[in-house]
């Protein structure tokens, strides 16, 4: 889950997951990012970017907060709803293999892919 497409965080996270894609995928995993933006937004954001990671647009529905990332944030002495960063790897039995809340970029999606093997 992130934040919001195109900016400098999500940018530099989905560029780091799609570097990897082929890696992810010789594990048997697909990658998706997800975050209330828009579909026609998120495939602005994938183009841009030369994405190869799935995008998902939970514009309409709750899935961010049905996995808990929908929260109050503040910035600046004002609080808002929005989208904490966090990557939840799930297993092919469709249970939550490992939890990655209050995600960090920088080495990021290399972390969670040695996760990924180690299962």
């Amino acid at each position: 889950f992130f934040p919001r497409a195109d900016t400098g965080g999500c940018t530099k996270e989905s560029v780091a997951f799609s570097a990897l894609k082929d890696e992810f995928e010789a594990a048997n995993c697909a990658v998706i990012g997800i975050s209330k933006d828009t579909a026609a937004k998120q495939a602005k954001f994938r183009a841009k970017h030369g994405l190869t990671v799935e995008l998902g647009a939970d514009d309409e529905s709750d899935i961010c907060e049905q996995f808990g990332v929908w929260v109050e944030k503040s910035m600046y002495g004002k609080s808002y709803m929005g989208i904490q960063r966090a990557t939840f790897l799930i297993g092919t039995d469709g249970k939550i293999a490992a939890v990655w809340p209050k995600v960090k970029v920088p080495g990021h999606a290399e972390e969670v892919l040695e996760t990924l093997r180690g299962l």
